[in-house]
């Protein structure tokens, strides 16, 4: 039915939701008629509060409300949760979308790199959902983990991140599983580096091996639909999997653009002619 709203009065939590992805999931659960608290790190604490007025004074059936939280600090998602409480009494939807890479290699990659990358990208989405599933219980609600395709089937130069985003895919069917028997629902989903940002440099800058020549401009030959997804795109299949999935649990939403599907360069070596899997082209002649 058009004009329905699709979450009303249902009480979501979105971490780091103040740029790129997460602020379209806040954006768009707020149209749908959800209460949303989102948060961010201290130093973003100005801008989460305009983004809070804004909502609060838009016209849209939800709230939106701005806390302070780096969820790298256990004691930080404790207080997100309970101010969550304090405000709207309940919780239906967490939604673990913070989290970040970096460009790195084997060969350079540090002990504390890759401690950072686990705390930040994983552990983060462990500590959020053990202290928010107590209040989840209570309302068979749903959590939904931002994953990404590197998780799925690896990126090059990506040996902290990769690792953060396999485990979290690991956590979340593990969770599905556990949490099952009080029709809590978990859910991930997986999206490629290429989503439109409003800085396309920085996807070239951080989010793209630099060995790989390409500009902003040439990006969405990297998806089989011909062009980059949005965050609003994403922000609609996080809708989906809170308010219409609800036969889904241990579920993967793949939103890629088909980025990983079909064949491309994968060789890293060049070949020799007449070399074969086994490297001895005249033993391979005699057999």
């Amino acid at each position: 039915m058009a004009g329905q709203l699709r979450y009303p009065g249902k009480v979501v939590i979105v971490t780091r939701g103040t740029a790129g992805i997460g602020l379209a999931i806040v954006r768009e659960f707020v149209r749908q008629g959800a209460n949303v608290v989102f948060c961010s790190i201290p130093s973003e604490a100005e801008k989460g509060q305009a983004i809070q007025r804004e909502l609060q004074n838009s016209g849209c059936p939800g709230d939106a409300y701005f806390e302070v939280c780096d969820v790298r600090k256990e004691t930080d998602i404790k207080r997100l949760i309970s101010a969550t409480l304090e405000r709207y009494g309940c919780l239906d939807c967490l939604v673990n979308n913070a989290g970040g890479s970096k460009i790195d290699k084997i060969d350079d990659v540090t002990a504390q790199d890759a401690r950072n990358a686990m705390e930040f990208n994983t552990l983060s989405i462990l500590l959020a959902s053990k202290y928010a599933l107590p209040y989840l219980r209570e309302t068979r609600g749903n959590i939904i983990n931002l994953a990404s395709i590197a998780g799925m089937i690896g990126a090059k130069d990506r040996m902290s991140y990769s690792p953060c985003k396999g485990a979290i895919i690991a956590m979340t069917k593990t969770l599905a599983i556990d949490e099952s028997k009080y029709g809590v629902r978990v859910n991930w989903k997986s999206c490629p580096t290429q989503i439109q940002h409003l800085r396309p440099h920085d996807l070239i800058s951080h989010e793209l091996s630099v060995e790989v020549n390409i500009y902003p401009s040439s990006l969405e030959l990297l998806q089989l639909l011909g062009r980059l997804g949005t965050p609003e795109e994403v922000a609609l299949a996080a809708l989906y999997l809170a308010a219409d999935g609800t036969f889904c649990t241990g579920f993967n939403l793949v939103v890629s653009g088909g980025a990983e599907i079909g064949f491309g360069k994968k060789a890293q070596v060049d070949s020799e002619p007449g070399s074969g899997a086994g490297g001895n082209s005249q033993d391979s002649s005699r057999k």
